[in-house]
């Protein structure tokens, strides 16, 4: 009796699971048929699906509301999307449907602001937060939208000298503003303190010697953000109540100080393992920031988060065909694929991310440990490492099949177009596959079409100069 990798899957994980199952033998991603595209749009092509951004802003504002309601928490939640995971329309457009709020980190986010408002996508009372380096263009376009009626506009200093270039150009306006502050990173870091932020030690001198009394400045917000995430570990809790205990000291001395804003740092699934206790998480965040504030007598703050990555990235697929496969040796078995990993999925060859890899097909099939090539003639083109056993199991197939092994790197909805350069030169001038969008309209049916084609000769002849 042969083991099939469907007998794999299911005797390593739970399976089905949400958002991946299976029809007539072949892979659906939340219910929708990935067969179907394939046989429609050919490969490769990047997938976004665009309901589960929905649904996980829905998922973060009840368990935060519910843990707020379960402690009698005072102050409000806030949820922030972050437009630097997926600068899209149809991404941010989706996310305004359910009423978030933007955090921004360049001036060129300001632009797409401004765009969003003339389209009538934006009210003038979303919240909107700045973070990032403010140059003096992005500090002059943030006080240009707080001209156009944008009052909940927040800018967040990274660093002391922000604040002489928000007073130069707001000319005697009132502006509101917000303190980041700079955490330890952790021991294996390369380096001790982040880049990003104002040293905690400093921030109150800051605030006495800069802002205090100045009736043009509001102080409103404290931010914070750890870069490994919002995780239940030591590390974490000990950067988490520092903030929390900084927040209050800086309250006692400044009235309108009302937020603390715990940055980003939700993880998304990244193998069919993945194990995360939302709910437990938000729950200590909030009870140990009420505890805090109550024990000196300090209103607990409205709680701002910004998830992007959160967001977007399960709403993400990219889907290729293997096109050959090499048999190098006796432990090496190649499966070449139609694209390039470096520039379809650059997180998984810059930083090593790890995204959930299955067959579209042929899961009935024997399975075999394989490593997968992109079509680059660089070394580094590659994906082999998995979370079952540090090795990828993938079907075995003969080429004596009518119909090609198709394989899904899964939850690549966030950054990937970004770091790759949507649209631009790749190495080996290798081509920007097609991105295919699916929606759901006013019936609950599945709506999908081609939002941009495969990048075309022409595209990149243009780009480097050889057309006109």
């Amino acid at each position: 009796m042969k083991n099939t990798y469907l007998d794999l899957i299911e005797q390593s994980y739970y399976f089905p699971q949400e958002g991946f199952d299976l029809q007539d033998g072949n892979l659906t991603f939340y219910g929708v048929s990935l067969k179907y595209l394939i046989d429609k749009y050919g490969t490769p092509f990047r997938l976004m699906y665009l309901p589960r951004i929905g649904d996980q802003i829905k998922k973060a504002r009840n368990l935060f509301r519910r843990a707020m309601k379960a402690t009698n928490y005072q102050g409000s939640y806030n949820y922030c999307y972050c437009t630097k995971c997926s600068h899209f329309h149809h991404v941010i457009n989706k996310a305004l449907q359910y009423g978030v709020n933007l955090e921004t980190s360049s001036s060129f986010d300001i632009d797409l602001i401004q765009n969003l408002y003339n389209q009538g996508k934006l009210d003038q009372k979303v919240k909107l937060v700045h973070n990032g380096y403010k140059t003096d263009e992005y500090i002059r376009k943030i006080i240009e939208l707080q001209d156009l009626g944008f009052t909940n506009s927040t800018i967040i200093l990274d660093n002391k000298n922000e604040l002489k270039k928000v007073l130069n150009f707001s000319k005697g306006k009132k502006v509101q503003i917000g303190i980041r502050k700079a955490i330890d990173e952790e021991p294996q870091s390369a380096y001790y303190t982040s880049r990003l932020g104002i040293r905690a030690s400093e921030v109150l001198e800051f605030y006495r010697n800069n802002i205090q009394g100045k009736t043009n400045l509001e102080l409103t917000m404290l931010h914070f953000f750890v870069d490994s995430g919002i995780k239940d570990t030591l590390y974490y809790w000990g950067e988490f109540q520092k903030s929390v205990k900084l927040y209050i000291e800086l309250k006692k001395e400044c009235n309108t100080l009302n937020s603390i804003n715990l940055g980003g740092g939700f993880p998304i699934r990244s193998h069919l393992g993945f194990e995360y206790d939302y709910e437990y998480m938000i729950r200590e965040i909030v009870n140990n920031i009420k505890d805090a504030c109550n024990a000196e007598g300090i209103k607990e703050p409205d709680i701002y988060t910004e998830f992007g990555k959160y967001t977007v990235g399960e709403s993400g697929a990219t889907i290729f065909s293997v096109l050959d496969q090499k048999q190098q040796n006796d432990a090496e078995l190649w499966y070449i694929i139609d694209n390039s990993l470096m520039n379809t999925i650059p997180d998984a060859w810059s930083i090593f991310e790890k995204f959930i890899l299955l067959p579209i097909n042929k899961w009935n099939n024997e399975y075999t440990r394989v490593n997968i090539g992109g079509i680059s003639c660089d070394h580094s083109d590659y994906y082999n490492s998995e979370d079952l056993n540090q090795q990828i199991m993938l079907p075995r197939y003969s080429s004596r099949e009518k119909e090609p092994l198709y394989l899904g790197f899964f939850h690549t909805g966030a950054y990937q177009d970004s770091i790759s350069g949507y649209g631009g030169i790749k190495h080996c001038l290798i081509p920007s596959p097609k991105h295919v969008i699916i929606d759901r309209d006013e019936t609950g049916n599945f709506v999908d079409y081609v939002y941009r084609t495969e990048q075309t000769v022409d595209d990149m002849f243009k780009i480097l100069g050889y057309s006109g």
